[in-house]
């Protein structure tokens, strides 16, 4: 209705009528554009059904856009012709002759007004298209993103496993008071571990919980050779990081590192201001140990890029490996 008042606005203000000598009453010219433009909106709706089902969208997409266009256009200027016959002939009573130019004007409306509405509906449709394979996008890495992380959590070390039940199949023959405690603090840990596989984020003060126990395991492994200072304040015990990210950095120390009596490892756990918990242990590099792949620094350094877009840092000298893990807080 806006449209057709504003096409005849403008007619009126060119002096249209005038100039081609059209002699009609302004309400009958307001009701013409108003049936063209009915019609054409209407008509081309109509027919939107037949057209998907002949043409489908997602596998003829341009012959179904200009097919469309066609068909609307037809139907437009055929209403068109069909109207203004009626209103000159029938109301009027003017001659077919005298039509002409009321005919030619009427059918530049027409193909404008369904030029239009095909070019809007075009916009919208792409705009459609781009949502929905933008929804589909998202969708879809979201998907892999969990998978991935998914696929990163399943790289727990199996080494761990085997080198505690060796560690306990000789308790449980000398000594069962230290295999009881052992077999507890192994419980722990798998509990833990598999209570939190499921899990992009845990409590520190449930990682630092966990962390005793399997500390305790080494200890067992390394009773002279090994030392590990957790030295975290509470205030930071509401705070978030991955699960079992502490005892893969343990881990990875143990592994690149001489552990003896005459050369211990010394292992700290630290939170600092900046909103960090740092892993630092003294540098012996092995010197037979197999050329490193970090996969333990690499999975987690993953996953805290999958879960919350965050990185790492790792700082090494001579004689210094340190880790930083951000602190995360939820809202």
């Amino acid at each position: 209705m806006l449209l057709s008042a504003y096409a005849y606005i403008n007619t009126v203000l060119c002096e249209v009528y005038r100039y081609f000598h059209i002699d009609i009453a302004w309400y009958h010219a307001l009701m013409i554009f108003v049936l063209v433009t009915l019609v054409t909106w209407e008509g081309s709706r109509l027919i939107e059904p037949w057209l998907i089902r002949r043409f489908p969208p997602q596998q003829q997409r341009i012959k179904y856009l200009g097919a469309f266009f066609a068909a609307g256009l037809s139907i437009s200027c055929l209403a068109t012709v069909a109207i203004v016959y009626i209103v000159g002939v029938g109301i009027y009573h003017y001659p077919v002759a005298q039509l002409e130019m009321p005919f030619k004007l009427n059918l530049i409306y027409a193909g404008l007004i369904s030029l239009l509405f095909h070019l809007l509906n075009a916009i919208l449709y792409f705009f459609r298209e781009y949502r929905n394979k933008a929804t589909e996008a998202e969708a879809l890495k979201r998907i892999s993103a969990q998978a991935e992380l998914q696929a990163i959590k399943n790289q727990v070390n199996p080494h761990f496993l085997f080198n505690n039940l060796n560690v306990l199949s000789g308790m449980v023959i000398k000594d069962n008071p230290r295999a009881n405690r052992f077999i507890e603090a192994f419980s722990k840990v798998y509990r833990y571990i598999l209570h939190s596989q499921d899990k992009e984020l845990v409590e520190l003060e449930k990682e630092l919980a966990f962390i005793q126990p399997y500390v305790y395991l080494l200890q067992q492994r390394y009773p002279d050779g090994l030392k590990v200072d957790i030295g975290v304040s509470e205030q930071y015990y509401n705070s978030y990081i991955i699960p079992v990210a502490l005892q893969m950095l343990i881990e990875n120390a143990i592994k690149h590192n001489v552990i003896s009596r005459n050369s211990p490892l010394h292992i700290e756990v630290l939170a600092d201001a900046a909103g960090n918990l740092t892993v630092r242990n003294n540098r012996q590099p092995r010197q037979s140990v197999e050329q490193s792949n970090r996969i333990g620094l690499t999975n987690i350094a993953k996953r805290y890029e999958l879960v919350c877009g965050r990185q790492i840092t790792i700082h090494q000298s001579p004689e210094v490996f340190e880790v930083q893990l951000p602190l995360l807080h939820l809202n």
